[in-house]
């Protein structure tokens, strides 16, 4: 099979290896794969070393004439059976460049919202009248992504990202650093802030815990809207802002459990994931795909969105019994480790493409 991927890598080695080591692993078992991408891109020397064909194609803005020239040159001269875009800019572009040749287009959706069919933009990605098929990082955005097709709901498919475990291995980050010991029970939220992650459902769910030994974490940017608000709890004085940081998998690894609080908007957040692979349990959600990570009462604990009162109950669950915390913490590893395996994404893929390219099979 003959794959053109359509997609950024100008981004965290972590964060886009899910979706590269996919390639990677096609090219090993016998597929041709040829990346449409930025040419400088830390992830191309990979590529190249591991037999996928690299293409310094990416596109400026939505429609590209250059992009769009490149890419339906390609596909054309090299006879391609799938063209598979990622992003609001490849998309467009690669969907385009499929007009008039064989190649079946697929996109990928990772977030739940902001597909409407009255709006216009969205007959550029994934109502593009050229798709033939939408692969989904959960179920959630599978479901969401159906309600708002024309045509080909058959074709919108759950695929989860795959990971192994070692590639989030790291070394936890000391306790110390922020004055704690290992007496101390850590919760972490890491966020980019916006209204959807739910913010203010945390702080206030921190009124509800009386435990002089639980700290909170807040790793990212953004939480200086809540700053009144996290100054009012009770537990105030062990509230601790971190900002921004280059070592999260680290400082997930160091905590007890990590609180994904998001009100709505999530597709399968990484901030799980990684805590998952470092053998860290985690509170979350119903929003989004953060369900399909956890199984509630064996991995973690998932509560209605946007409700303090059963936040903080869940999060006390874990603050007065350390058993259950590391119980949860060793079968939510092993449930990425066999669900969420990346040769088992790398199968579905495959098998999705064969279904495209043989309908009556």
């Amino acid at each position: 099979m003959k794959i053109l991927i359509a997609s950024s890598y100008h981004h965290a080695w972590n964060s886009v290896r899910p979706e590269a080591e996919m390639f990677i692993e096609m090219v090993r078992q016998g597929h041709q794969v040829t990346v449409a991408t930025q040419g400088d891109a830390e992830y191309v020397s990979r590529f190249r070393e591991h037999g996928v064909k690299v293409i310094d194609c990416y596109p400026t803005k939505k429609i590209c004439s250059k992009t769009i020239k490149t890419l339906h040159r390609e596909l054309k001269d090299g006879d391609y059976d799938i063209c598979y875009g990622f992003n609001s800019k490849t998309i467009p572009n690669a969907a385009f460049a499929c007009i008039g040749t064989r190649a079946k287009m697929v996109t990928y959706r990772g977030t739940t919202g902001g597909l409407y069919r009255h709006d216009p933009s969205a007959y550029l990605t994934h109502l593009h009248p050229r798709v033939d098929g939408i692969i989904c990082v959960s179920d959630a955005v599978r479901r969401d992504v159906s309600q708002r097709v024309w045509k080909n709901r058959d074709n919108i498919v759950t695929i989860y990202k795959g990971h192994q475990l070692d590639w989030y291995s790291v070394a936890p980050t000391q306790r110390e650093e922020f004055g704690l010991t290992d007496d101390d029970i850590i919760a972490v939220c890491a966020a980019h802030v916006r209204p959807s992650k739910g913010i203010s459902v945390l702080v206030q769910a921190t009124h509800q815990i009386d435990n002089p030994n639980f700290h909170l974490l807040l790793v990212g940017s953004g939480f200086e809207p809540h700053f009144d608000e996290i100054r009012q709890s009770p537990m105030a004085d062990r509230i601790h802002l971190v900002g921004h940081r280059k070592d999260v998998p680290s400082i997930m690894a160091m905590a007890d459990f990590q609180v994904q609080p998001s009100v709505s908007g999530e597709g399968l957040p990484r901030t799980i994931i990684e805590a998952m692979a470092n053998g860290t349990t985690s509170v979350v959600t119903t929003t989004g795909g953060s369900p399909e990570l956890v199984d509630d009462g064996k991995t973690g604990f998932i509560v209605p969105a946007g409700d303090a009162q059963a936040l903080g109950e869940a999060m006390n669950q874990l603050i007065t019994d350390k058993n259950k915390i590391a119980r949860f913490s060793a079968a939510a590893q092993k449930k990425l480790d066999t669900e969420f395996n990346a040769m088992e994404t790398v199968r579905h893929h495959i098998a999705f493409f064969e279904k495209l390219l043989h309908p009556t099979k």
